[in-house]
């Protein structure tokens, strides 16, 4: 089959690239534009506590302000507010007010903390209907202009916090994130394969091909958003950067270091390219296939985050693995060995190198190289004991000197720190009739004597007087886990167990939200993960025609996947001192470790197969097949972590924990499990690694040798400083 596809591509690579370029015009002309949601509560299902309180709040209190902002005012001196200070600031509430800024409902001074330190202004803004409306921010932006003059002559300073003002200095942040990661990662592909290559021409290439290629993947995820109503979060965008650049230089990779190795064994150049996609098509095709399951695994999560992220990256591998097949053997076809230009190192094997003696002494002791990878990535899965979930995101990724995160240090000096998000529980009475007021006055009580509540304020019911809504100022941050422990294990059990006969109370708003997506987070857990791993098995078992191996390469990849979490817990908890790690981390470090993580083990294990038909013996397989193997690994390793590593110059702690723990997930899996751990282990295992299906028999031909020796065997020839098995293709 990929012989078949690689003739056809080579004897018309002119069509295939017009084809490509036509039918990429045409997506991206008729695409809608990518859309994103950084709502929280839209990405649970309708059953969740916090989803049904929003729909009460929505039913019974459709005309409830919402709190879009809180200007924070203190004195200049730092000393204690007086009362001209506080009619300094209900004047310039007033003044802001008048200014009828769009989506500014309400300008309304509040009292002054206990500690007279501090005061605020609640700004009221209309309930966020659109994610893609930024008129809040903008709001928020007018605001800060016009504050400025209006403190002129007094003694007081002011900052902007608030929801509308994090969204605000998160979306100035992400600008120059995305631009930083779309530099920085074509610069590391351009550099690293100029470094492994030395050919311009090769360090362009997939920056040209994949250029080409992501706005018309991006155009079909925007397509498949409309069609779905599927909703992305706020990294997406720098996510499908990296894993187009990643992925598709990957597949490039693999070919060119086929192709390469044709070329040394005497290919001429359209020959070698059609023996390139012979040899690695049926691995690239196999990879991309774990990839995308995995992916598309995530369409069983609750979350509607990560269940509209799983098949847009999964479109994404897609349209890459077309190309892989496809438009790069047509391009290269035509280049010829001008690709390597201006090197002319494509014309003969180097020997000695550190793949060959890495391969040399696997093949020599075998169980000796798996046992120390086993113990090392073990070690380090002991650090993912710590792991704690961090739902704060805007908190924690902006930087401390932005004025929302500075205005809320300021309004923590004398207010709880729930204060910029309360948590809202409402109380409907379920025999229809109005709720007495003595009742509600109780429950507000009982309230109010929570550990962790800071206040409750007095009931506000209904227009048929059937609900009452309660206002809760929380102690602690509202995402925090203090604030999502008062929330789970004291605030709710206390509202269901003291609502009133007839009466049925609900726990709502930002922290609670939080509670929810932390259960379905658990919940995604013991469901996406399995399904994964077991759509990645199927996929290892047909390939390899073995019932065996894939569960050792699972086995390699679950240490691989356990050595990231515990390394990033490490660095950022233990060392880094942050409060948690981002919650949905596991869940995105699992399947790009595991199904990125399984591409290496895909390359490598086809090739110890192919070794084993040619008849060496399970210790010379493994070594030839590092020696072969490790350099594109190796080097497809390092490019793709580079361009996850990316992520960590956005500046903000979420985006550094997500490209710390890829490219550290990434390079375990190449030069741990891949090159070490998994050929190793074949070769202690030798032929009963392939069955039932015995793939590593040659066919039509006698099996391999079961003598488990590493020695010269028939065929092979050896040079001065390779391992004697070492044998050119």
């Amino acid at each position: 089959m990929f012989s078949g596809l690689g003739r056809f591509v080579v004897r018309r690579p002119w069509w295939i690239i017009l084809a490509w370029v036509v039918v990429a015009g045409a997506v991206i002309s008729l695409a809608p534009k990518l859309t994103s949601s950084s709502d929280e509560a839209s990405f649970l299902p309708d059953h969740y506590e916090s989803i049904r309180a929003a729909d009460v709040q929505e039913a019974e209190f459709p005309k409830q302000q919402n709190v879009g902002a809180i200007i924070v005012f203190q004195r200049s001196d730092g000393k204690k507010l007086t009362a001209a200070d506080s009619a300094d600031i209900t004047r310039v509430s007033k003044d802001l007010q008048a200014k009828k800024i769009p989506q500014v409902q309400a300008v309304v001074p509040g009292t002054v903390s206990p500690n007279k330190l501090v005061q605020t202004s609640v700004v009221a803004m209309p309930k966020i209907t659109d994610p893609e409306d930024t008129a809040q921010q903008d709001a928020v932006e007018e605001l800060r202009s016009d504050l400025k003059p209006e403190l002129k002559g007094t003694d007081l300073s002011a900052g902007i916090t608030g929801s509308a003002a994090q969204a605000l200095d998160e979306s100035d942040a992400s600008e120059r994130a995305g631009l930083l990661v779309g530099v920085g990662t074509v610069l590391i592909i351009v550099v690293l394969l100029l470094v492994i290559f030395r050919s311009p021409i090769i360090a362009l290439l997939p920056v040209v091909l994949i250029g080409l290629i992501s706005p018309m993947a991006t155009g079909l995820i925007a397509s498949a958003n409309k069609a779905f109503d599927m909703k992305a979060d706020s990294s997406i965008q720098e996510l499908l950067t990296v894993v187009l650049f990643g992925v598709g230089t990957d597949y490039i990779l693999f070919l060119l270091f086929r192709y390469r190795e044709a070329l040394r064994a005497g290919e001429d150049p359209k020959g070698g390219m059609v023996h390139a996609v012979e040899r690695v098509g049926e691995a690239i095709t196999s990879a991309a296939g774990a990839v995308i399951v995995a992916f598309a695994a995530l369409t069983l999560s609750s979350l509607g985050m990560l269940r509209s992220m799983g098949p847009a990256l999964a479109i994404a591998v897609f349209v890459t693995l077309l190309a892989g097949l496809t438009l790069v053997p047509a391009v290269v076809s035509l280049l010829g060995t001008k690709v390597f230009w201006p090197s002319k190192s494509w014309q003969r094997e180097p020997q000695g190198t550190g793949f060959a003696r890495l391969g040399a002494a696997i093949a020599r002791k075998p169980a000796v190289w798996a046992l120390v990878s086993a113990l090392f990535m073990g070690a380090l899965t002991l650090g993912a004991l710590g792991y704690r979930a961090n739902f704060d995101l805007a908190g924690s990724s902006l930087p401390k000197e932005k004025e929302s995160m500075v205005a809320l240090k300021n309004l923590q000096k004398g207010f709880p720190a729930g204060t910029t998000d309360p948590t809202f529980v409402y109380l409907t009475s379920t025999d229809e009739g109005p709720l007495p007021e003595a009742r509600t006055a109780a429950f507000q009580g009982r309230l109010d004597g929570v550990e962790g509540v800071g206040e409750v304020s007095p009931a506000r019911l209904s227009e048929d007087g059937t609900t009452a809504s309660f206002s809760v100022v929380l102690s602690d941050p509202p995402a925090s886990d203090k604030a999502l422990e008062t929330v789970k294990d004291r605030l709710r059990p206390v509202a269901h167990d003291e609502a009133p006969a007839g009466t049925e109370a609900l726990v709502g708003g930002t922290t609670a939200v939080y509670v929810d997506i932390n259960k379905a987070v658990d919940r995604d857990y013991s469901v996406v993960f399995p399904v994964a791993a077991l759509a990645i098995m199927v996929i290892l078992g047909l390939l390899l025609r073995s019932l065996v191996a894939p569960w050792y390469l699972m086995l390699s990849v679950a240490l691989g996947f356990g050595a990231t979490l515990g390394a990033t817990s490490l660095l950022f908890q233990q060392i880094g001192s942050q409060p948690g790690l981002m919650f949905m981390l596991p869940v995105i470090m699992y399947l790009f470790v595991v199904a990125l993580g399984t591409d290496y083990n895909i390359l490598m294990v086809s090739r110890l197969r192919e070794e084993a038909r040619e008849g060496r013996t399970p210790h010379g397989a493994a070594g030839t097949a590092v020696r072969h193997s490790g350099p594109t690994i190796g080097s497809a390793g390092v490019i793709l972590a580079g361009t996850f590593a990316t992520l960590m110059l956005a500046g903000n702690s979420t985006l550094s924990q997500m490209g710390f723990s890829l490219s550290f997930g990434i390079l375990i899996a190449a030069f741990v499990m891949a090159m070490i751990f998994t050929p190793a282990l074949t070769a202690l295992i030798g032929h009963k690694a392939w069955w039932p299906g015995h793939g590593d028999e040659k066919p039509g031909g006698r099996g391999p040798r079961r003598d488990g020796g590493g020695g010269p065997e028939r065929g092979d020839t050896s040079d001065a400083d390779g391992p004697p098995y070492a044998s050119s293709p």
